[in-house]
């Protein structure tokens, strides 16, 4: 199955740089975060929180509502860099600095604006010269309040010289014993939700590990699910809205040459196929999905009454069907700074091959017994 295999030429990136600070057409798949919405969202990245699904239980926390997620907003705008221009040439999520502002309430009604803002030239060992390419989008409520900002990269890669390159040729699905299966859904089922008892400044230290957060062996139907919460970069539609949306943006789907149809680019996170097209022998999960499920890792650690401020994650390597993650995390620093209590934690994602796939760094502001 071939996609397009465009290049990146002098004339393709001096386009590209014309359109440097120009806003990018945000193409909004939620806009109000309802109760379904973020309850989609929470069973796409396998989060049972009761702060995000039970309303009873969230009336008796210190909101007195639903509240979303703060990676919720994945599923309103993906901001990942994209800025259109190089035809036929990949583009992968390279990663997202998150800053939040305010909670996501339910009935928030929300707006994105994405702007791109750099572009850098980089040879890389998986496809040689390739193209990086930085934007930040800012989100809004109903009232014009900021909720969050973030910054977000993507790595623009020709699909012939990632295959001739060869990086990920090995990388094959992992061959699990049944003790191991085992094991790692024992770990799965025992995660821990902090939930309504505060986890206070006070009791934190320097060097605490955080209880990770598990996810996978995974799987299509974790794809499926993420996407049903998710929506995609360019939303999920069919039939003919579908061909009409390919038809205004060819370069967003491709002719599958077996059955005819016309498929997303998107598919390479669901079919084996096309995503040899990229050199890579197995589908890959979605960037966003896994810097989710660091967020995931942050909400259950600091409980109902911490708040998430900061996320930055990078996505360094191809998170295949069928690995299993690891979210894991330590405290690095404590601090009290304009009067909140914060704490910094390091964390990362690391598979079962013992690599480290999304290094990051969180901040959280927590309860303090002082009762500031």
């Amino acid at each position: 199955m071939v996609l397009g295999q465009g290049r990146i030429t002098e004339e393709g990136l001096a386009e590209l740089r014309r359109r440097l600070g120009m806003f990018i057409r945000t193409r909004q798949f939620n806009t109000e975060a309802t109760r379904d919405a973020i309850r989609h969202f929470a069973d796409g990245i396998g989060d049972p929180n009761p702060l995000f699904r039970d309303a009873e239980y969230a009336r008796k926390t210190r909101w007195g509502h639903i509240i979303a997620p703060p990676c919720f907003l994945y599923s309103v705008y993906s901001c990942a860099g994209r800025a259109g221009g190089l035809p036929g040439v990949h583009g992968l999520h390279g990663g997202n600095d998150w800053e939040f502002f305010r909670a996501i309430n339910v009935g928030d009604q929300i707006t994105a604006q994405d702007q791109f803002t750099d572009l850098v030239e980089k040879e890389s060992t998986y496809a040689r010269r390739t193209v990086i390419q930085y934007s930040v989008a800012h989100y809004r409520n109903q009232s014009g309040d900021i909720i969050a900002k973030t910054t977000g990269w993507q790595l623009r890669a020709e699909r012939r010289a990632a295959q001739e390159g060869g990086k990920y040729r090995e990388l094959t699905p992992y061959r699990y014993s049944e003790q191991e299966l085992q094991h790692i859904e024992e770990q799965v089922l025992s995660e821990e939700i902090r939930g309504a008892p505060p986890r206070f400044w006070e009791d934190v230290h320097e060097g605490d590990t955080l209880a990770p957060v598990v996810k996978g062996p995974l799987s299509r139907n974790d794809m499926m699910a993420w996407t049903v919460g998710w929506g995609g970069a360019s939303g999920i539609v069919a039939h003919g809205i579908a061909l009409r949306t390919f038809r205004r943006h060819p370069a967003w789907g491709y002719r599958d040459p077996g059955t005819g149809t016309m498929e997303p680019i998107r598919e390479v996170h669901y079919s084996s196929s096309p995503a040899g097209s990229i050199g890579v022998q197995v589908a890959y999960d979605i960037g966003a999905q896994r810097i989710s499920w660091l967020g995931n890792l942050m909400t259950h650690w600091i409980g109902d009454d911490g708040v998430l401020k900061k996320l930055y994650a990078e996505l360094r390597i191809f998170n295949i069907l069928g690995d299993t993650t690891w979210c894991r995390g330590k405290v690095a620093r404590k601090y009290v700074e304009s009067g909140d209590h914060l704490v910094d934690c390091e964390i990362w994602a690391e598979n079962q091959r013992g690599q480290v796939t999304s290094p990051g760094r969180a901040t959280v502001a927590l309860p303090s017994r002082a009762g500031s």
